[in-house]
């Protein structure tokens, strides 16, 4: 009777405000008022991804992320419901402050109350301040952008000159380009005011419910019987070239196998094979652990956060590579990241790499699966893995993985089956090598596209096309890519199954048309180009800025001594 009572509760938005500003975790989903503290310990997906829907409508991301059943049980947090269209505060953990009824009645605003720790409050400086400005002067511009539009062609870039222009403060030059990419975003997409907004997420629904009802929701499972086949005949491949003694191609093939499982992994991991969380995990971690010796936990934690803020510079793990690449300028500020709770210090090495990225983004890339080893072992040895809850017990398996593997990888064919060490270096760099268009694929779909933060006010459906592309190639091809190369598709659904992602993107094109938000695709190469531009553009702006301090370094050593 109790809880009945509380769920007729209707807030106020001063209300939600306190409750925030008090520490609790309060969030909208479909209108309902849910106060998810209890939940955070117990979230498979861990606790970051809820906290940046703190104070926001989650709906469109809770329902894009979740099953049924999932969202049943998330009734239980329900403490009451609002009335009215809600508008987004900034969450505590991007930055945002907020008021107790007390300040609230006298109209004070101390940000000391509400703000977090200096570092984090630092992290959302550069353009939380920016949205007023960038929006005034924007507001009678058409927002059209063709879907091959490049996202770094058309971006004007600043020379050494305008940035010595202003006064050189530390901030002013980084804080000028965050300005002109805020400005560019805002002249090619719709509006972010609330009407323009809520109806982009309309349509969104409605697209959601005919793609349900055209049955792309459910699996083809037909698909995987070519999937299987073509693991074993790999698998099977690579242990015949082995025995033969032809190392390095037998690990080519190994490398291929891992690169093809990694994407039922991953519809594993979004639930997308029989719908059930457990069943599903199972799967994912058979695969992922037990065959390829990484992680899946870790995976779904780094995931979730990465699809709910998406190109984020400070919070989304995905785009946070420093020191080797930095697909925006403003990680030249050492941002500090929310995801990993760490200062991402633009050092020297940063400074000499950075300058370099765009010719080492493919050399890099290579030795990318060695780096997901190391996350995966830090996830789970240092207690990142959840320890109660419907996911509880998913550690121990994936423990129980991991040891399987470097049983049968390290030690029976590695160690026994490979009788030399240099032809054991070499098929693990044949094996872990070849892997590397897979990573080329997954930054592909995002290093080009926007890393402006834009007001809360922005709905799901559109930052997910501003933040995300779409990569055109032949349907042919699909196996190669695993059908995720439409990424913008899989950001918009995460739940759809991949083998159903290319009908999908016909009804996103037809979205996009009638919305007005740009969806955009490019093929294989264009793509890569795009990249690749938009590292050396960072990496030019980094030796300009770099030239720049040193100026300003000198200047300041002149004055210094001409004082004296």
């Amino acid at each position: 009777m109790a809880r009945h009572q509380r769920r007729e509760v209707i807030f106020s938005r001063g209300e939600i405000e306190n409750l925030i500003a008090e520490g609790r975790k309060v969030i909208i989903v479909d209108g309902k008022v849910l106060k998810v503290d209890p939940w955070l310990k117990y979230h498979p997906g861990g606790d970051t991804a809820i906290l940046h829907m703190v104070g926001r409508d989650a709906t469109d991301e809770v329902n894009a992320l979740h099953s049924r059943e999932a969202r049943q049980r998330m009734n239980k947090y329900i403490i009451g419901s609002i009335k009215g269209r809600w508008e987004n505060f900034l969450p505590p953990i991007q930055g945002g402050r907020f008021r107790t009824m007390q300040q609230q009645s006298v109209d004070v605003y101390d940000p000391s109350d509400s703000e977090t720790s200096s570092v984090e409050s630092r992290s959302s400086r550069s353009t939380s301040s920016l949205f007023e400005c960038s929006q005034e002067h924007t507001s009678s511009v058409k927002h059209r952008w063709t879907k091959r539009t490049s996202s770094v062609s058309s971006l004007s870039s600043i020379s050494s000159t305008e940035i010595s222009k202003p006064v050189l403060s530390r901030p002013s030059h980084l804080d000028l380009r965050t300005r002109q990419e805020i400005d560019l975003d805002l002249s090619r997409y719709p509006p972010l005011d609330p009407d323009t907004q809520q109806n982009i997420i309309l349509r969104y629904r409605q697209l959601n419910d005919e793609i349900r009802a055209a049955g792309l929701y459910q699996c083809n499972y037909t698909a995987y019987a070519s999937e299987i086949a073509r693991y074993l005949l790999l698998f099977s491949l690579s242990m015949l070239l082995l025995h033969l003694g032809w190392y390095g191609t037998s690990g080519l093939c190994l490398g291929f196998f891992w690169h093809l499982l990694v994407f039922t992994a991953h519809d594993a991991g979004h639930m997308g094979i029989t719908h059930s969380f457990t069943i599903d995990t199972i799967i994912g971690i058979l695969i992922a652990d037990f065959l390829g010796g990484l992680s899946l936990g870790w995976w779904k934690r780094n995931h979730n956060v990465h699809h709910v803020v998406t190109n984020s510079p400070e919070h989304d793990p995905d785009i946070e590579h420093m020191p080797f690449f930095a697909v925006s300028h403003r990680f030249l500020d050492s941002l500090r990241s929310t995801y990993y709770d760490r200062i991402m210090t633009y050092d020297p090495l940063a400074k000499f790499v950075i300058r370099y990225q765009h010719y080492l983004y493919y050399p890099v890339l290579t030795l990318g699966r060695f780096n997901l080893y190391r996350l995966s072992w830090v996830y789970l040895l240092l207690g990142q893995a959840p320890k109660r809850g419907p996911a509880w017990w998913t550690r121990y398996l994936e423990l129980a993985g991991q040891v399987v593997f470097w049983i049968w990888f390290g030690y029976f064919l590695l160690y026994r089956s490979i009788p030399t060490a240099a032809s054991r270096i070499l098929f693990i760099l044949c094996s872990h090598m070849v892997t590397m268009p897979l990573h080329v694929q997954i930054t592909l779909s995002h290093f080009g596209m926007s890393t402006s933060t834009l007001p809360p006010s922005e709905s799901f459906p559109q930052k997910m096309l501003r933040t995300t592309m779409d990569v055109d190639c032949p349907a042919w091809m699909d196996f190669l890519h695993g059908g995720l190369q439409f990424q913008a598709v899989h950001h918009l659904y995460p739940r759809i199954p991949r083998h159903n992602l290319r009908e999908v993107s016909k009804m996103v094109e037809t979205f996009s048309r009638d919305t007005g938000v740009p969806y955009v695709r490019y093929g294989f190469l264009e793509g890569n180009q795009v990249v690749l531009g938009r590292l050396g553009e960072v990496a030019r702006f980094a030796e300009i800025y770099g030239t720049v301090q040193r100026e300003v370094g000198r200047k300041m050593a002149e004055e210094g001594l001409g004082s004296h």
